[in-house]
C-alpha cells in the first residue's frame, strides 16, 4: 500500500494520521506549525484522501501500511500522532512495533470498542447522487436535509472531487468504509503494554474520551498523560490549533 503523503520541515520524524472520513488536508495547518521543529509526514490512510483503495480495512492492516511507509522512507523510528481512527492506528502500531515508536500522541480516542454512531452520515452520503451533481452547493443542500451541522458537511464534502470532465466523485472508498465500519469501532487488541511516553489529548466537549476510559488507557499505556483542551470538541486540532500545537511541542521536546 503506497500511501500518499505530504512532508514538511526537518528534524526528528513525526508522522500524523487523520481520522475517519478525513485526510492529511485536515492537518495542514498543524503540520506546518510542527514542521518548525520536526520532519513531519502527514499521511492519507488507505481508502482516504489520495491513497489507494482496498476492500480490507482494519487496524492490523492500517498498522502494516504504516510499517511499509516507514520502510519506504527509511525511517527506523518516529514520533506518532493520530486522531480518532488514526489514533487507533497509531495505538495498534505502537503495541505491535514498539521499537519503531519514540513518543505517542493520541487525539480524542480511547483504545476501547465504540458503539455504532455514524448511520446518519452513511445514509446521507450514500443518498447523494454524485454523478448528477453540478456544483458543490447542490451537494451541500442535499446533505443538509440529513446533516444540519454546517461544519460537519464541510468536513465531509472535502472528500468530493471534481473530475476533468466536470463530474464529481468520492475520493474516499465509501463502500469499503461502510463494509468495514464495525472493524473501525473495535478495541485495540494486545497482550503487552506500550511503556514509552504517551499523551492523550481530549476535547473538553467531546464524549469520545471519558473519565471512565482512564483504566483501559493506563492498562495498555501505563506512562500515559491525559490533557484536556478547554472549549473544544472532537476536532481538537482544528478548533484550537495554536494550543494544540503548543501542547504537542511541549510533550515532544
Amino acid at each position: 500500500m503506497n500511501l500518499h503523503f505530504e512532508r514538511y520541515g526537518e528534524g526528528h520524524p513525526l508522522i500524523i494520521l487523520h481520522g475517519l472520513f478525513g485526510s492529511l488536508e485536515n492537518w495542514r495547518t498543524v503540520s506546518k506549525t510542527l514542521s518548525q521543529s520536526f520532519d513531519v509526514f502527514a499521511l492519507d490512510q488507505r481508502n482516504h484522501g489520495r491513497s489507494p483503495h482496498n476492500d480490507v480495512l482494519n487496524y492490523r492492516v492500517l498498522a502494516e501500511d504504516l510499517k511499509e511507509f516507514m520502510q519506504r522512507q527509511g525511517l527506523s523510528s518516529a514520533h506518532l500522532l493520530g486522531h480518532s481512527m488514526g489514533g487507533k492506528t497509531a495505538m495498534q502500531f505502537a503495541v505491535t512495533y514498539p521499537d519503531q515508536v519514540n513518543k505517542l500522541i493520541i487525539v480524542d480516542i480511547a483504545p476501547k470498542a465504540y458503539p455504532l454512531g455514524h448511520d446518519t452520515i452513511f445514509s446521507a452520503l450514500f443518498a447523494l447522487d454524485v454523478k448528477t451533481l453540478r456544483t458543490r452547493q447542490e451537494a451541500d443542500t442535499a446533505l443538509a436535509k440529513h446533516l444540519p451541522e454546517l461544519a460537519l458537511r464541510q468536513f465531509l464534502l472535502k472528500n468530493l472531487q471534481r473530475e476533468g470532465s466536470g463530474a464529481f466523485r468520492w475520493r474516499i472508498n465509501l463502500d469499503a468504509i461502510r463494509k468495514n465500519y464495525e472493524e473501525i469501532l473495535k478495541r485495540i487488541e494486545t497482550d503487552r503494554p506500550f511503556e514509552k511516553p504517551t499523551l492523550f489529548i481530549k476535547g473538553e466537549n467531546s464524549d469520545y474520551l471519558q473519565d471512565r476510559d482512564v483504566a483501559v488507557i493506563t492498562a495498555i499505556f501505563p506512562s500515559a498523560q491525559i490533557f484536556t483542551i478547554p472549549g473544544t470538541g472532537h476536532w481538537v486540532h482544528a478548533e484550537a490549533p495554536r494550543e494544540f500545537a503548543c501542547r504537542v511541542l511541549d510533550f515532544l521536546k
